[in-house]
């Protein structure tokens, strides 16, 4: 049984172009709520699960699946709007926008980063030159 600290609340979305998506908050999670939806929702598109033109849950719709505030959802899209993920359409509601390939490449390219970051942290302190990290990264890319 989970306590409150760990309480999850998980939304499968069937309404989205017969698309099963899955929304999942951590209350337990030091990120804010509507920070996990922007993500998740960011994520989605920047992957191709939500494509251009889909039309997401009503801000309503999608507060009360996931029993958190209209606020704190409104937030989460006005974040994505502001970002360029999502449009919203006065009346009809909120589609994913266009995908901007420039946009997704830079995006990647920051997770790339995070990750390089990593690798590197942890190569020094194993004491693995960068020449060894190179050579891994090359033995990697031929098994493929």
């Amino acid at each position: 049984m989970l306590t409150k600290a760990f309480l999850l609340y998980i939304l499968n979305i069937n309404s989205i172009g017969g698309k099963n998506l899955e929304i999942i908050i951590k209350n337990s999670s030091e990120r804010p709520i509507y920070e996990q939806i922007y993500v998740q929702i960011k994520d989605m598109i920047l992957t191709g699960v939500l494509s251009e033109g889909d039309m997401l849950p009503s801000i309503r719709g999608l507060a009360k699946d996931l029993r958190i505030s209209v606020i704190t959802t409104k937030r989460a899209y006005d974040e994505l709007e502001r970002d360029g993920f999502v449009n919203t359409v006065a009346g009809k509601g909120c589609f994913v926008a266009g995908t901007n390939r420039e946009l997704i490449r830079e995006e990647n390219l920051k997770k790339i980063e995070v990750h390089m970051n990593e690798i590197r942290k942890l190569a020094k302190s194993c004491g693995i030159t960068g020449e060894t990290l190179i050579e891994m990264f090359r033995l990697l890319e031929s098994e493929e």
